[in-house]
């Protein structure tokens, strides 16, 4: 079946692999920097103003700041957006900064560092750590695609498809604009392209001749572009859980739904095993209850925490989110519990935000370009704005006689790689379409790039990332590249993996690389 398509999606932090979305400006592609172009020369020439984070409840030691960047690197003087930064100061002998991006794409890194800050504090040694909500999401001109009044379903079997193209396709490109009427004059100029070079605009203002970086899942896409577009301001570089660059949206997408069924097949198989969990004891029969609710929610939505309905997808939403840590697994367990016996989202929808809903606002944009006061983020925002950087990052937008054509053969073929998250990213795959072309710079350029050595981490049972994107992406990238394997499981290793952890930052702290090709076994992060 195909996936009910709505305005409000469900909010998730995700990979490369999950929806795809809007388009990005074919402008401003080649770095200029201050130097070739004086017109950028103020937003070079800026330095970060620092102070307490605003709301309570926060690490005290935690600052907030924000830098200023052109809306179009081809035409600096159209308009400019500030950046919301956050950052922990470095404790001992500072030698510049280490910048994060925690991936997405959509997700914001300040939340992200808000909870879990702590995982960095031994690179506060020697660095300010430091991350961000780039160009279109969370605090900075975050995207929207509305409150879910404009509700765009398609037919769940694909037969109106058949009867009616022109009735469905009109469905697609009436969802494109709806995004378009409520994400503002950032829309054109989102994408990896551009939030690359935004990076390079805060390594300037940070004060640093070259940018370390440690960058997850959707983070490495923005680091190996960094690397093909600034190769010479390349310092330490860390790409842990590797994206594709080459892989069509259609190809990730049948990656992504093959590795979240096998971590669902790995939590029935975990939950089963407990009196407690929701759909019994025998493992082949959970995994068809499993089926049957995101059925029936679709059929039959329950009312969410916000009052709108709560569907299907959804749920898929949540769990994709919740399934990239056996550490979530009991917490997902109530959660599901939750809401098979007692029709209560609260749980399973605080999985799909990253652990905390956050609340709606009334406005979508700042039309001054400043900062978006944290309540006032869309609740749609992080779903919006995968949708708009996967879809801008990628070359290849359907047509609707490509669509009409295939939808039998790409409907069977994800089913068959997922019969839980297969509709959920294929309707993510055509709601690529009625946007404009993205760019082609990622795949063609982001190749062979001379910099220097840069630290690549793969997961065996990265159910988000295959590792043998790790490989592919290595190649690609060139002798530059040197790659960790990473024996565990989940999605990146840094968080989960001592060994892992170890290594990158001896990296970032003092230079020192793995052998290429060198591994972390499941045995190193024993006591």
């Amino acid at each position: 079946m195909l996936a009910k398509l709505s305005t409000r999606p469900m909010l998730r932090r995700c990979t490369v692999t999950c929806a795809v979305g809007l388009a990005l400006s074919a402008t401003g592609l080649s770095a200029n920097t201050a130097d070739s172009d004086p017109d950028l020369g103020s937003f070079y020439g800026q330095k970060v103003t620092w102070s307490k984070c605003p709301g309570e409840g926060l690490p005290k030691d935690l600052q907030c700041g924000k830098v200023t960047v052109p809306l179009d690197y081809a035409h600096p003087r159209k308009g400019s957006l500030d950046l919301a930064l956050a950052r922990y100061r470095a404790t001992g002998d500072k030698r510049g900064s280490v910048l994060l991006n925690f991936g997405g794409p959509g997700g914001p890194g300040i939340p992200e560092f808000m909870s879990g800050g702590k995982e960095f504090m031994e690179l506060t040694d020697n660095y300010d750590v430091v991350t961000f909500d780039p160009r279109g999401v969370g605090r900075s001109s975050p995207v929207s695609c509305g409150d879910g009044q404009e509700q765009i379903q398609l037919p769940e079997d694909g037969t109106d498809l058949s009867r009616d193209p022109q009735a469905v396709l009109s469905q697609l490109k009436k969802a494109a604009d709806v995004c378009t009427r409520h994400s503002g004059p950032v829309l054109p100029y989102i994408g990896t392209v551009n939030a690359s070079r935004d990076m390079d605009v805060m390594r300037a203002a940070l004060g640093d001749d070259k940018l370390n970086y440690l960058g997850f899942s959707y983070g490495t896409r923005l680091g190996a572009v960094y690397a093909a577009q600034f190769p010479d301001k390349v310092g330490r570089l860390v790409l842990d859980g590797v994206d594709t660059l080459t892989e069509p949206l259609t190809e990730q997408g049948v990656a992504g739904a093959q590795g979240q069924q096998k971590a669902l097949d790995e939590f029935i198989n975990w939950c089963v095993k407990d009196i407690a969990c929701p759909f019994g004891q025998d493992a082949r029969e959970a995994r068809k209850q499993v089926v049957r609710l995101v059925e029936s929610l679709d059929a039959d939505p329950v009312p969410s925490a916000f009052g709108d309905p709560f569907t299907g997808q959804d749920l898929v939403g949540a769990l994709g989110q919740a399934l990239y840590s056996e550490e979530l697994w009991p917490s997902l367990e109530r959660a599901l519990a939750a809401l098979v016996e007692d029709g209560d989202t609260h749980a399973i929808e605080s999985f799909a935000a990253g652990g905390a809903a956050p609340p709606r606002r009334e406005e979508t944009d700042d039309p001054d370009g400043g900062l978006v006061d944290e309540e006032e983020v869309p609740l749609d925002n992080m779903p919006a704005a995968l949708m708009a950087i996967n879809c801008a990052d990628d070359p290849d937008r359907p047509t609707g006689r490509q669509i009409v054509d295939n939808l039998d053969r790409l409907r069977a073929e994800y089913y068959r790689a997922s019969p839980v998250f297969g509709p959920y990213r294929l309707s993510g795959v055509l709601m690529c379409y009625g946007r404009p072309r993205g760019t082609d710079f990622i795949r063609d350029e982001v190749k062979d790039v001379d910099t220097s050595k840069m630290l690549l981490v793969g997961t065996r049972g990265d159910p988000a990332t295959p590792y043998r994107w790790t490989v592919e992406t290595a190649r690609r990238l060139g002798p530059s590249a040197v790659v960790l394997d990473n024996k565990g499981g989940g999605h990146t290793g840094y968080a989960s993996s001592k060994c892992v952890h170890a290594k990158v930052d001896t990296f970032l702290l003092y230079g020192t690389l793995p052998a290429d090709g060198s591994s972390c076994g499941t045995e190193d992060d024993r006591e």
